[in-house]
């Protein structure tokens, strides 16, 4: 099932800085500069508030035995990351309008949902990580901060109108800021190489598991995969392979300086706490904690000061590309644009919310555990990231000579397996606690936790075996027999190898529309029809989005907006053939009961429906419209069969 083609800005990327950056230059140095930018948008990601958390609790409580988490989770970064940006460079499509493009409407409604409740659980991460350091710089109430945090939306709407050259700029300094802060952190904390060096050898354990998890989540972050597929669209590249292969050359030189430059950070911070904290003792269990300790310990004000400052750096360099990431996944799987301060005003409410309450009814000390368990929440939704990325770009329909060969194949299924593997053993362990605890309860408990798996288990088979069910679904189609005619509107009919007899005249024939290709095959024999019979054509489309519900008429989205023009141009096809048609539109969330609806209301004299030439779990997917629609009508109906 394929979605809508771009119309105007609206199929565009962050339209307002698209293609805005030039990359034509001469020297080769100026070439680099020109694409250097986007990898540091996205890396501002991994070293935000919730990497602060992960990291000081794996470096107090474990050492340095979880440092080769820090590292294989940036080369699965480093890769994925690669992927996603050749994905927008190759196809000019960011990673939501790719998904949108390529599963049925409800899965891809579900994994913008996903993705949503991760954006939430990001922003979760920097409200309370900048609120902490306003905390710890300014000795603002921790509830006061989380507050004021919703201020921020003033900073980041002024930076968006300045470009995106501004925006990468502004990061720049503040991931600067951040790596030298922890530059000096180390050269106090003096930790011994050679222990450090133990760290990189591969351990794990029951105990160990949940927060090596949360540093995945921290580290490999799902709507980083859409923000990439985005960024770098924002410069102008060209349509040759050899224009776009050299774009993924630049890219990938990026990408692989700025992810390192986070995997600096988020070792730094681990090797730090292991080295203060660990080698006493001492169990971190608050942000607030490690600053307060860092002067004491090692004796220096500077030690907490640039801790505190870090922190507030993170925050809210995380919040700019946050608000970015927000915009890009809701008009890439709806096509539905709001302000950016509305977009950002809801996101922001979602995570003060909970972080308020939290803070006012569990206390302060609540909050590092609130932070661990965000980045948890965005380990969950990864898989549902990362399988969509990794079909997408061994797609040689879609990605052309710039599929994945087979080691990158492997490689990255290697990595959604890991990431899987760590999830389901999670997730056990997980219900395992809530069940033993549950007292009373067990029962309902129990029931629960086998609902949400089996909902989970269905979601992650049907996103990792769509494109399989998809082409075998082609597969059939094209060799099923089809009753047909020719495609295109504009083909003349008038040569007749026979004259035909009807028993019957028609006069209205009702065409069903779903905006897909099966819509020409009902027209076209809808064409033939209205010919024989002098008849007129009623166009009938049912627009199902949430605003079309709930605004009818009055609703516009751009998505009604190209249904619009789609019909325009159907109506001016088959007018310019001297065919009389009308256009009727309805609104709802059920397209067997909006055509019934309409049945009734016209009374025509046929109905003319396309199939899509799906069954058995397809039905399941896509629905079964058709047969709905024929069992509570009285009138003839002709079914095609796409081609």
């Amino acid at each position: 099932m394929t979605g809508g083609n771009q119309i105007g800005a609206d199929g565009l990327s962050l339209p307002e800085v698209n293609e805005s950056v030039t990359t034509k230059h001469p020297r080769q140095w100026r070439r680099l500069l020109a694409f250097a930018g986007p990898a540091y948008l996205v890396s501002v990601g991994y070293m935000d508030p919730g990497n602060w958390a992960t990291d000081l609790e794996g470096g107090a409580r474990f050492g340095y035995r979880l440092l080769w988490v820090l590292v294989l989770s940036n080369l699965m970064a480093l890769l994925l990351q690669t992927l996603s940006a050749r994905l927008g460079i190759v196809t000019r499509r960011d990673l939501a309008q790719a998904c949108r493009d390529e599963y049925p409407k409800a899965i891809s409604f579900a994994l913008w949902i996903l993705c949503e409740i991760a954006i939430v659980a990001c922003d979760l991460a920097e409200v309370l990580g900048a609120a902490i350091g306003l905390n710890l710089l300014f000795h603002l109430p921790l509830l006061l901060g989380v507050l004021v945090t919703a201020a921020d939306t003033l900073l980041v709407l002024w930076f968006t109108r300045m470009g995106i050259r501004v925006i990468e700029a502004f990061v720049l300094v503040l991931i600067a800021t951040i790596g030298g802060c922890f530059a000096f952190e180390i050269f106090l904390a003096r930790p011994e190489i050679a222990e450090v060096a133990t760290g990189l050898i591969p351990r794990l354990n029951s105990q160990s598991i949940y927060i090596a998890v949360a540093i995945f989540g921290a580290t490999v972050m799902p709507h980083n995969l859409y923000l990439h597929s985005a960024l770098v669209q924002t410069r102008r590249i060209g349509d040759s392979d050899e224009e776009k292969s050299s774009a993924c050359k630049y890219n990938l030189f990026d990408s692989t300086i700025a992810l390192n430059l986070a995997l600096f950070v988020n070792a730094a911070i681990l090797v730090m706490s292991a080295a203060v904290f660990f080698s006493r003792h001492i169990i971190v269990t608050e942000i607030q904690q490690a600053h307060k300790l860092l002067e004491p310990l090692l004796g220096s004000t500077w030690a907490s000061v640039l801790f505190g400052a870090a922190l507030l750096c993170s925050g809210q360099s995380s919040t700019l590309t946050g608000t970015m990431a927000g915009q890009i996944v809701m008009e890439g799987f709806l096509r539905f644009r709001i302000q950016p301060w509305l977009r950002r005003a809801v996101t922001r409410s979602l995570a003060i919310i909970p972080a308020a309450l939290t803070i006012y009814f569990a206390g302060e000390a609540s909050t590092y555990n609130l932070i661990i368990l965000s980045q948890i929440i965005l380990n969950l939704q990864l898989p549902f990231a990362v399988i969509p990325l990794v079909h997408l770009t061994n797609d040689k329909e879609r990605m052309g000579q710039f599929a994945n060969g087979i080691w990158v194949r492997l490689a990255a299924w290697g990595c959604a397996a890991f990431i899987l593997v760590l999830n389901i053993w999670l997730l056990i362990d997980q219900a395992k606690e809530w069940i033993e605890g549950a007292g009373n309860y067990r029962p309902l408990v129990i029931a629960l936790c086998a609902l949400a798996g089996m909902v989970f288990a269905a979601l992650l088979v049907i996103v990792s075996c769509w494109p399989m069910i998809r082409k075998m679904g082609e597969n059939r189609a094209a060799i099923a027999k089809r009753v047909s005619l020719p495609l295109d509107l504009s083909t003349s009919l008038e040569s007749e190898t026979a004259p035909v007899r009807w028993n019957r005249v028609y006069s209205r024939i009702l065409v069903p529309l779903d905006h897909s290709d099966s819509d020409h095959e009902a027209i076209s024999n809808a064409l033939a029809l209205a010919r024989m019979h002098g008849a007129c054509i009623i166009l009938l489309h049912v627009e199902e989005g949430v605003t079309s519900q709930l605004f009818g008429n009055l609703a516009s989205t751009a998505e009604v907006t190209e249904g619009q023009d789609y019909l325009a141009d159907l109506v001016a096809g088959l007018r310019a053939q001297n065919i009389p048609v009308e256009v009727v539109v309805r609104h709802g969330s059920s397209p067997s009961h909006e055509i019934v609806g309409a049945i009734e209301d016209l009374q025509p004299d046929l109905v003319v429906m396309a199939s899509h030439g799906h069954s058995g779990i397809k039905d399941l997917i896509f629905g079964t419209t058709i047969n709905s629609v024929r069992h509570r009508v009285k009138i003839p109906m002709l079914i095609v069969s796409r081609t």
